[in-house]
Order: structure tokens, then sequence, then C-alpha cells
């Protein structure tokens, strides 16, 4: 791209000033027990003691979730608080786009020049999901309606449709073969292994201890509980409950959060464990595609998106997705002609699961660490989002600023 021109030149995220909780499988841990967005806040506060970044830096929270908590009228100020600073905030909600479109609103505070450091702190705990119970006014009277979490993955309103119909009916539509999907689904949990097993990960997830309100000891999150080692063999023999789909090359529901700072380049020279390097944002894009065609819609993304900026695949250092189906990511390389081998190489969350709110934080944040660890780069993060939505990113990692 001859001249590069960026969505927010004033924002940067300090390089180091972030981190995740490990994701355990739904109803597997602790974190089941307690008030997610307390729980959230307090490790936000210890993870950036940890970074060595004072929290009186923070001047704004932005929190995104998407699944009903306790006292979430309060919302991030209640969130703020928890984490020991009283600051203002508010709320970010996109389905599963709501990790990197909390990190796209934080920077467009620091572009418009209302604070220099905000906080972005997403979590959801899908354990447990409180029901929520609404009037129908649509009937012969005010009956109650129940909905929960699993309501939203198994029928779209608009359709009528489950999650996993999507992705059978991107399959039907792409032609993508079951074999393929089973490959890629063996590829990513090798991935994932690989840089559990080297270590890597602790430069990023941290374990938390969780207390419920007594301050009794509950349990310790320090794993991402209920990523299973697979076999091809395995995947072979599991039944398709749609085209190309089985309970081996989809996600699983999980808890968790992830934070980072997005900052004024001069505060990210203050702030940063290594000043020298230097991460803006280049682009961001989202489409709509056709009802009940999610997992093609995050590919159509990154077309828009790299027409818009001017780069290519071949630009791209690092790519990290939302890949809730093994199926997103056949697709992916279909429309872009990229070979998947080459995308999510720490780690996936087809893999390590999809606790919704801050999916998408975690991948930015081994997305920017693997550029780092390469020397530099642009990071493209995209995935889907409720039906048929594609969100998708580029920023950008310089090393040798002075």
């Amino acid at each position: 791209m001859k001249d590069e021109k960026t969505m927010f030149p004033k924002a940067r995220i300090p390089y180091g000033t972030w981190g995740s909780s490990y994701f355990p499988a739904w109803q597997t841990s602790a974190l089941a027990e307690v008030n997610i967005g307390q729980f959230a806040g307090e490790a936000m506060n210890k993870i950036l003691g940890m970074k060595k970044v004072p929290k009186s830096e923070l001047e704004y929270l932005v929190i995104g979730s998407t699944i009903p908590w306790h006292w979430k009228f309060w919302n991030a100020p209640l969130v703020a608080s928890c984490l020991g600073q009283r600051i203002p905030g508010y709320h970010v909600e996109q389905a599963c786009a709501t990790g990197l479109q909390a990190i796209i609103v934080a920077a467009s505070e620091i572009e418009s020049g209302s604070n220099e450091v905000v906080g972005v702190l997403t979590f959801d705990r899908t354990s447990d999901s409180p029901v929520g119970v609404f009037p129908e006014r649509r009937s012969y009277r005010r009956t109650e309606v129940l909905a929960d979490v699993w309501d939203n993955f198994g029928f779209d309103p608009a359709t009528g449709n489950a999650m996993i119909k999507t992705a059978g009916m991107s399959a039907r539509k792409y032609k993508i073969d079951r074999k393929e999907v089973d490959d890629i689904t063996f590829h990513r949990y090798e991935q994932y292994f690989n840089t559990k097993n080297s270590g890597w990960f602790e430069n990023i997830l941290f374990p938390f201890d969780v207390l419920n309100n007594q301050g009794r000891f509950l349990g310790s999150v320090d794993e991402d509980k209920g990523v299973r080692q697979i076999t091809r063999s395995a995947l072979r023999e599991m039944r398709e409950l749609d085209t190309c789909i089985t309970l081996g090359s989809q996600t699983h529901a999980s808890d968790g959060m992830a934070t980072l700072l997005v900052t004024s380049m001069g505060k990210a020279r203050e702030l940063s464990t290594r000043p020298e390097i230097d991460i803006s944002f280049i682009g961001k894009t989202e489409v709509r595609t056709l009802p009940s065609f999610m997992p093609e819609a995050p590919a159509l993304a990154v077309k828009k998106l790299l027409d818009r900026t001017g780069l290519t695949m071949d630009d791209i250092a690092v790519v990290k997705n939302h890949n809730p189906f093994a199926v997103n990511d056949a697709i992916f390389s279909k429309v872009l002609n990229y070979d998947w081998h080459k995308m999510n190489t720490t780690g996936c969350s087809l893999v390590w699961g999809h606790p919704q709110g801050p999916t998408l934080t975690r991948l930015v944040i081994e997305g920017l660490e693997e550029a780092v660890s390469l020397g530099g780069g642009y990071v493209l993060v995209f995935g889907c989002a409720a039906g048929d939505v594609g969100i998708a990113a580029i920023l950008k990692v310089n090393e040798g600023r002075k």
C-alpha cells in the first residue's frame, strides 16, 4: 500500500498492557458461581498490577458482554469500581463481535480527544445463563416468554434457523468437503497444544483464584478447561449433525474475561512495557450477508477490508479468526484463496471455547503478541456474529519506534 492511511491516527494499543483469564467450558469452573462483572473488574485490576500499569492512569472504561448479569444496569461504572478506579464508561454488545467492537469503540474515544487512556474489558459467563422473562404482547394475552443463551444459539427470530444450520447451509453453498473440515479441526488442536506446551500462553493468560461473597475459596481458573485431546480417527467417526458439521468441528460455550488498553500515542510510550513497539489501527469493516449464511460473512468482510485498505493477504503477517465452526476456515480459504494452515498458529476459539464477549478480544491479544514475536507486521482479526454478520479489522505492529 503506497500511502498508508490509518483508521484512527491518534489511537494506539500500548504493548503488554493486556491479559486474559483462561476460558473454562461452561459449568466446569468456579466462574459459574460468581458475578462475572465483579470478577472481570477484579481480574483487570490484578492484570494491570502485574503489568505495572497504575490504574490511576485509567480515564474511561468500555465493557462488553452479551449475557445478562446481576447489576448490569450499572454497567461500566460499577465494574470500574470493582477494579478499584471510580471512572465513567459504558457497555457495548454485538453478539460474538463484541470483543473487537469494544476495542474499536475505545479507539474512537481516543481519536475524538475525549480521553487519553481507555480500558477495554470484555467478559461473559455462559454458565447457568440467566433466563429472561418477557411479556409477549402479540398474543391474545400478555403471556410470558422465556429465553436464555441456548435459545440464541438455537433460534434466529429473522429466519427460525439455528447457528448450526447456517454452517450446514454455507458448507453446501461452497461445496466444502467433510475431510477438509476434519483436517482443519485436527490442525487447529495441534496448533493450540503446541503453543500451550511451549509456555507461550503464560505471556497473556493468567490464573485467578475465585472467592464467594463471604471470601470462601471456590477454586482456581487456571486452564482452558474443556479442551480435549482429539484424533483424526475420532473426528472421522463422528456423526454429521448437518453438512460437514460434527460435535468435534464446532466450538463450545465457556466463561472468561479479557482486557487491554487503548491510548494516545504519548500515553502508549509511557505505559508500554516495550515503548519502541507501536501498535496502530489500520481499518475495520462489517458486512451482512444473506440470511443464515453466517460462516461466509467474515470472509466477505475481509475482502471488503482489503479492498478498502489496498492490502492483500500476502501483506498480512498474522491471521486470527473467531471460528465457531471449522467450516468457517474452509470457506475463508476458498473465498480468499488463502492456505488455512497459516491461520491461527497459536490457537483459536474453535478449540479454547467461546464465552462470546471476550472471544475476539483474546484473539486480538494473541495476534498482537504473535506479530511482535515475528518482528512486526499487519494483524488481521475477523469473525462472525449473530446469523449473518461478519466483522474484520487490521492492526499494525511496528518495532523500532524512536
